[in-house]
């Protein structure tokens, strides 16, 4: 017997039972289609958390105070202060380095004519904009005479002008009070969104001498003011371990530490791409491994529906081998119809399975999405891996049914 006659006696003896079949095709979508969605929205959130940490800029390093930890143990004791202002000015001399942005960060309330509105505070110095990809959309960033001058002055994320005015593209020369103070806005910044990683279109940038002395306050370390973070960009990815080498010597002999007792942590912006990377993967294998499971119990379904059609075509089965049926047509036949039903419900599977993670990349969860990626792989991969489950659960009431003895299939009743 040829394929397409094997083949087309499948499908006649499936489509006998159209209930049955469609139930048995059901256990497959869902399966397939839980796959593909929990593939697609981890590599959606991946996607979204490398953007966002690459929004802010390339080829950064972030200096933060205090020691890093290994194991959870300390491997210095430094203050949480000690990290300052002229350890900043001093990293401008090192070789490679191509801007230096020291900041300072906090929560403060901000009201315009009685709306409010919770926000992240960013004290900063005109560096800030080029380290860390800031653009301006309308008015101008934080300048150095502001930063000298303590000037009450700020610039807001299109998130804060559409909370205070209603529209992201109002508010420059607008007068709002930020923790208690009348401040003037003097920009916008363009839009970064915030997928997975904050939202940065939520901030508000001031000048950060404002900052340290009337909005947020400041710390003394060694007779100079305090920072919480510096940011460094490097000229380029090639120089980034070298430049890390030396601004860990500077700021050891500034700081009189001895090498291994820093009392500083410096962050490699790949590192810690390279972290939620890792912690996304982990995640997406896990959603995807919890929603493989229920693709095999589709196929235990196969396998139980394919059981139970052995049993009802067992006279059949004798008849076909006494007019001359081998054992392998038999086989074949029982298997092209086990692929069959989990192929359509691979199929049905992956449209059900795109259109679920399309719909959540429709769905806004406060100021962050996903916007689900639905590879050309993880299509491949449902699809084979329906057909083979089919295979692999009709392959024991295949050989069931070819097994068979004629005399006795034909006694069955």
């Amino acid at each position: 017997m040829s394929i397409s006659q094997t083949f087309m006696m499948a499908l006649q003896s499936l489509s006998g039972n159209k209930l049955r079949s469609a139930l048995t095709v059901l256990g497959i979508v869902i399966g397939v289609a839980a796959v593909i969605a929990m593939l697609g929205i981890g590599r959606g959130a991946q996607a979204g958390i490398t953007a966002s940490v690459q929004a802010n800029g390339t080829n950064l390093l972030f200096i933060r105070p205090g020691a890093s930890q290994t194991n959870g143990v300390r491997t210095a004791q430094g203050s949480a202060a000690s990290l300052t202002l002229d350890d900043a000015n001093a990293l401008v001399n090192v070789s490679g380095v191509s801007a230096v942005a020291p900041e300072v960060d906090g929560r403060a309330q901000v009201i315009y004519q009685g709306v409010n509105a919770n926000t992240s505070l960013v004290g900063v110095t005109p560096d800030y904009a080029a380290a860390r990809n800031v653009t301006i959309a309308q008015g101008d960033f934080v300048q150095q005479s502001q930063v000298t001058g303590r000037s009450l002055v700020a610039v807001i994320g299109p998130t804060v002008a559409t909370e205070l005015f209603g529209d992201a593209n109002t508010g420059v020369g607008l007068t709002i009070r930020l923790a208690g103070q009348p401040v003037k806005v003097i920009g916008i910044t363009v839009p970064k969104g915030g997928s997975g990683f904050g939202n940065q279109d939520d901030q508000v940038f001031v000048p950060i001498t404002t900052a340290q002395t009337r909005l947020i306050g400041a710390k003394r370390f060694g007779g100079a003011t305090s920072v919480n973070t510096v940011s460094i960009q490097v000229a380029s990815a090639s120089q980034i371990p070298q430049v890390e080498s030396d601004i860990t010597a500077l700021l050891d002999q500034r700081h009189h530490v001895l090498p291994g007792a820093e009392d500083f942590t410096i962050q490699n912006q790949a590192d810690i791409l390279s972290t939620l990377t890792t912690v996304t993967n982990t995640l997406t294998l896990f959603l995807g491994g919890i929603a493989g499971i229920s693709l095999v119990v589709g196929g235990i379904g196969v396998m139980n529906i394919m059981l139970v059609s052995v049993t009802e075509r067992t006279r059949e089965i004798g008849i076909r081998k006494a007019i001359g049926a081998r054992r392998s047509d038999i086989l074949t036949q029982f298997l092209v119809e086990s692929a069959a039903l989990s192929l359509l419900g691979g199929v049905l599977g992956i449209a059900l399975g795109w259109g679920i993670a399309t719909g959540i990349g429709h769905i806004q969860l406060g100021a962050s999405s996903i916007t689900p990626v639905v590879g050309v792989d993880s299509i491949l991969l449902a699809t084979l891996f329906s057909a083979a489950i089919g295979l692999f659960f009709g392959i024991y009431p295949a050989m069931r049914a070819a097994s068979l003895a004629p005399i006795e299939a034909l006694r069955y009743e």
